[in-house]
């Protein structure tokens, strides 16, 4: 691999997964249901972010907890498609997830398990494998899961020393986990719809709401650039001066499973950060992405033509910011 091919993004994912895809006619409650397996691959959301970026040709590494069997198994499957990565041992057993697919509907669902406790000795063990492997890269991505009784603040650990150490930090996480980081500071930060909802205390079903939670974030101190995703209708981008309604593309086929449309608009969006553009072209970009793989089954992602297709169907409306009132 020559210099100009060295990745730059790194990938973070501390309760990764083997998913098993089934596929059904239609799930009954009584009886057997007949599946056919579709696919067998390694999940969790840094290794989706990776393989996302691997499909728009950005060479990208990601850094995951290794348990037992199924974590060796998670290896083989990563190498086997081609996704450069590094495991980090640990001695319980790396979760699997089911996701079925139902032709009748189109929906997927999504099976997941809470996965392995890591011992006090691993989370040390995990935190100091990741800010000594972050320094190799400009752009690090933080995403996914946290282990079940992983201390609050271990991600804000995380953010910390990458901003000793000049490291961009793309972070989309959850509760917790999430509420500690805000104490740190991100370069961007992603909020899904769960966790924007959280902050504003009502679900998300607009860009004003998407907009309040942004605000909420923006006011923390934690970052100046936030996105917050609203399901099919797109997502919103707020800096320190604007807040940006990016709207998604007219989809060309009903949308089918959303499992990996947060990862691809995270990957997306990085890929653009990388490159140089702004923020708000990023968060374009990953939105274009997000819409492609929503209309793909179980944990499938976008080819890149689609997405460059799509992107081209993204608007966006500006408005200035509303500043808090004293």
């Amino acid at each position: 691999m020559s210099a100009a091919e060295q990745p730059r993004i790194l990938t973070v994912t501390l309760n990764p997964t083997v998913d098993l895809t089934f596929d059904v006619r239609r799930l009954i409650s009584g009886g057997k249901n007949r599946a056919q397996l579709s696919s067998v691959q390694g999940g969790g959301g840094g290794i989706n972010v990776a393989r996302c970026l691997a499909r728009l040709g950005v060479p990208t590494v990601a850094l995951h907890t290794s348990g037992r069997e199924v974590g060796r198994r998670l290896s083989r499957l990563l190498d086997e498609e081609g996704l450069l990565h590094r495991g980090i041992d640990i001695g319980a057993e790396t979760r699997e997830a089911v996701v079925i697919g139902e032709e009748w509907s189109g929906h997927s669902y999504h099976v997941v398990p809470p996965g392995p406790r890591l011992s006090e000795a691993e989370e040390a063990r995990c935190m100091e494998a990741i800010v000594s492997a972050a320094r190799d890269f400009p752009y690090l991505v933080l995403t996914g899961g946290a282990t079940p009784g992983l201390r609050d603040d271990f991600s804000a650990d995380i953010l910390r020393s990458a901003n000793a150490d000049g490291i961009t930090t793309v972070l989309d996480i959850a509760g917790a986990q999430l509420r500690k980081a805000l104490q740190e500071k991100a370069f961007l930060i992603r909020l899904d719809r769960k966790e924007a909802g959280a902050l504003i205390g009502r679900a998300i079903e607009s860009f004003s709401d998407a907009r309040a939670a942004n605000q909420c974030v923006l006011e923390t101190g934690a970052t100046d650039n936030v996105v917050t995703t609203v399901g099919a209708l797109g997502a919103v981008y707020s800096d320190r001066e604007f807040d940006h309604e990016i709207s998604a593309p007219p989809l060309s086929n009903p949308a089918r499973s959303d499992a990996c449309a947060g990862d691809s608009l995270v990957a997306a969006l990085t890929s653009r950060l990388a490159a140089g553009d702004s923020c708000l072209r990023a968060c374009e970009y990953g939105v274009a992405a997000a819409a492609a793989t929503v209309m793909l089954p179980g944990t499938r992602v976008f080819e890149q033509d689609i997405v460059d297709e799509l992107r081209t169907a993204v608007h966006t409306r500006r408005s200035l910011r509303s500043r808090p009132t004293k």
